[in-house]
């Protein structure tokens, strides 16, 4: 990709400003954990993998200034900032599996020093880091093998290089196909209310010189119908132990339409993004998000004064609906609780293990 979306720099985090694109393309710093915890809660920076690294940077950033004398002291300020960065968003599981990790990492190391045990965290949440971008690649590799020369690809929201450390899931296997020299076309989503599809999907799919066309979310069945679409390809940010899926509302619509035209319907998403400790769908909890990104657009007034309004962030498909999952290990098709439970879900680190490990003895 030609750019990072977030990184460690010189005691900050920097990030891409995602509510500013495509008019602008600007990276900000982060310097404080509130700053941090803003940027994820108000969505400068988005997209399960990318917000896992934030929230694991945002611990480092959140501890640097640590005046701890000892591991105690260490870990009740770890704790604190864990606490405070898990209330930015709920859904999205990528920010709470990165925070455990970056708990586990120290609990690893308790027995160095402070200072090193700080060192220990930022190692930790740049390997999260390194470790996404080949996981995007396997994803990408993995999925492509699913795109025909010719295809015409359906896609929501936004689950590229933005959403993940550099390459993406959901586009990092469109990404793949092209970069094999498969012909495909695209059709993205404007994805209301933000505008996801519109302002970042095209935007990023254009910069790699992929043939893109932008559709209001309410014109997919009608392409569907029409024959203009061979699959739809979406990325996720928490999948249950059975398949279901929560991604962008709006997903679930999409699988339903997909279904009833006999089209494909694939999740691209790493395998940090399954929860096993949830069973369905029913489960994930969805994030509700503020009445004024749905009464208005751009900055104007586009709704009645106290009108109604009911905006949940994400919705949650059925994994009858899905065709395959799309993971860095592999593809699981048809998609159930048996085949997802014999299937490869180990993690990039075996920290959580470690954990465990801890309760045990």
């Amino acid at each position: 990709m030609p750019f990072e979306t977030i990184r460690w720099h010189k005691g900050k985090v920097k990030l891409v400003d995602q509510t500013l694109l495509p008019n602008k393309f600007k990276h900000i710093y982060c310097d404080t954990i509130e700053s941090i915890w803003e940027a994820i809660r108000n969505l400068r920076v988005r997209g399960a993998p990318a917000i896992g690294i934030a929230g694991a940077l945002g611990v480092v950033l959140g501890m640097q200034d640590s005046k701890a004398k000892n591991y105690e002291q260490f870990k009740k300020q770890l704790e604190r900032v864990i606490s405070y960065l898990s209330s930015s968003r709920p859904t999205a599981v990528n920010l709470f599996w990165a925070l455990d990790r970056m708990c586990v990492c120290c609990e690893q190391h308790r027995n160095l020093s402070v200072n090193t045990i700080k060192s220990k965290l930022l190692n930790e949440a740049e390997k999260i880091i390194d470790e996404d971008k080949n996981i995007c690649r396997n994803i990408g590799k993995n999925g492509a093998e699913l795109i025909k020369n010719g295809d015409v690809i359906l896609t929501h929201c936004n689950a590229g290089g933005l959403a993940t450390a550099d390459y993406g899931t959901a586009l990092g296997v469109i990404f793949h196909a092209a970069e094999q020299g498969k012909k495909i076309r695209v059709y993205a989503d404007e994805t209301r209310p933000l505008l996801q599809g519109a302002r970042l999907t095209t935007w990023e799919l254009m910069q790699a010189g992929i043939d893109v066309t932008l559709i209001c979310d309410n014109m997919a069945g009608s392409l569907m119908r029409q024959g203009k679409i061979d699959c739809v390809i979406v990325g996720a940010d928490r999948i249950a132990s059975n398949g279901d899926t929560a991604n962008k509302i709006g997903t679930y619509s999409l699988a339903v339409l997909a279904k009833a035209h006999n089209i494909p319907f694939y999740v691209a998403a790493p395998i940090s993004t399954f929860d096993i400790n949830i069973k369905s769908g029913e489960q994930i909890p969805i994030e509700q998000r503020s009445h004024e990104e749905v009464t208005n657009l751009c900055g104007k007034r586009i709704a009645p004064k106290n009108v109604g309004v009911y905006n949940p962030a994400f919705d949650v498909t059925p994994a009858r609906l899905i065709s395959a999952i799309i993971t860095e290990n592999g593809v699981i098709k048809k998609p159930n609780e048996k085949k997802i439970s014999n299937f490869k879900l180990t993690y990039p680190n075996p920290l959580l293990t470690e954990r465990e490990k801890r309760k045990d003895g």
